[in-house]
């Protein structure tokens, strides 16, 4: 589904997903030693985290105008997230405010490109398909869902739906399901969503195991059998598009990383934003790779997240290959 460069919908970007701050830890060497030992670190620092959060400002730095629904604790974690967020100009007023649960909190161990995440779900697994408002999704361009298996209990008997109402409405969808920490990998509903998204972004271990295929390539045939069109996110090696038969590889030159956290949900936001200007999904992607390089030069997940001109110069060095897939050979 291709919309207008002109749509008059107010809202270009609607996230669904997670909110919650991350306490990052950088150092060369950030693996505890318990035993009461103590181990000194680089930097440790409090900043935006959540998936869905950290795509909702990276869109919003790439010019576009989103809003983001997550569910956050009544408490100063909570408040930190909507104070942040608001500064970098994404609407948050459909963030659910409870009363009764603490806000999520994310401590992400980040030694350059890996990283050990601990998470604490808190509210966010209260979110459910009704606290998405029904005039959001009527006004939306696009519709995004982050951190599928987070909150698989709560949105996840929904999400299908929610994407089906947002595609009626004219607006096209993409999932991003993230890591499955119970690594059952989903069921009927997760299917369902996948049947109602326009585009699906997982890494390449997520794409592995969603399918339960021993290659990207066969990876790829199952999991565009709904017509979804896939991205598989592959590190400093870029991303692999498929949409039906069609199979690109592209990526950027390499730009040295500071700090990985949060480069596939700053691709995601890149990729959307060149959707949403009629890009081509090859050339939307590399708008993503370049988001989503870029946004490694500093710590955290939206610190060195960049702007519109700076993320399209680096995309104009893309490589974008095709590449024939091997059973239609």
């Amino acid at each position: 589904m291709t919309l207008s460069l002109h749509d008059p919908r107010p809202v270009d970007l609607v996230v669904v997903g997670d909110c919650n701050p991350d306490v990052l830890v950088l150092g060369g060497d950030v693996t505890p030693a318990f035993g009461q030992q103590e181990k000194l670190v680089d930097n440790i620092s409090l900043v935006i985290g959540g998936s869905a959060a950290i795509t909702a400002v990276a869109a919003a730095r790439l010019g576009l105008s989103v809003a983001l629904v997550a569910a956050v604790g009544a408490d100063p974690a909570g408040t930190f997230m909507l104070d942040q967020l608001a500064t970098e100009g994404v609407d948050v007023s459909a963030v659910v405010l409870r009363d009764d649960t603490p806000t999520g909190m994310t401590v992400a161990l980040s030694r350059g490109g890996d990283r050990a995440i601990l998470t604490a779900l808190g509210a966010m697994t209260s979110l459910t398909a009704a606290d998405v408002p029904e005039t959001l999704l009527a006004g939306s361009r696009h519709v995004h869902v982050s951190s599928y298996f987070l909150l698989e209990d709560s949105l996840g008997p929904g999400v299908a739906g929610l994407l089906a109402a947002a595609r009626g409405a004219g607006a096209t969808t993409s999932l991003d399901t993230n890591w499955d920490p119970s690594e059952r990998w989903g069921d009927q509903r997760l299917s369902g969503a996948i049947a109602q998204a326009d585009v699906l972004l997982p890494n390449e271990a997520e794409a592995l195991r969603l399918s339960g295929a021993a290659s990207l390539d066969a990876a790829a045939r199952t999991l565009t059998t709904t017509g979804s069109r896939l991205v598989v996110k592959l590190g400093e090696r870029g991303v692999l598009c498929a949409d039906g038969h069609a199979r690109h590889r592209v990526s950027v030159p390499l730009v040295a990383p500071m700090d990985t956290t949060g480069a596939g949900d700053c691709f995601n936001a890149g990729l959307i934003a060149g959707l949403l200007q009629g890009l081509p999904l090859p050339e939307a992607a590399a708008l993503g790779c370049a988001a989503g390089a870029l946004s490694t030069g500093a710590p955290g997940g939206t610190a060195s997240a960049p702007d519109m001109p700076t993320a399209a110069r680096l995309a104009s060095l893309a490589s974008v290959t095709s590449v024939m897939p091997p059973s239609v050979c």
